[in-house]
């Protein structure tokens, strides 16, 4: 586990997927780091033309170190201006209504 001085190490893979979203999807680009138990992180980004992707990590700590070797890729909350950033298509919608369907 990583100190407050020593960044935890970030995958190589995650950081070609986050800075390859960031350059296909414009700045300003935002990341929230949610944890998603013993599994690890989920970096969620939201580009600036407001499409959503996002990178798992193996802790919320390689998540944040992520963020900071990122350019132009800021660290957010799903506070009001990061959520209404994110454009979600109907495709999308449709997608996340269909894993409730019966």
């Amino acid at each position: 586990m990583a100190d407050e001085k020593t960044p935890a190490p970030v995958p190589p893979e995650a950081l070609k997927a986050a800075t390859g979203f960031v350059k296909q999807h414009g700045k300003p680009a935002r990341a929230v780091v949610e944890p998603i138990g013993r599994t690890g992180a989920r970096v969620v980004l939201v580009g600036g033309d407001g499409a959503m992707g996002d990178v798992l990590v193996p802790s919320v700590e390689t998540g944040e170190a992520l963020v900071e070797k990122v350019r132009d890729l800021d660290a957010a909350e799903w506070d009001r201006e990061t959520v209404e950033a994110a454009k979600i298509g109907s495709g999308h919608r449709t997608k996340m209504a269909a894993r409730f369907r019966g």
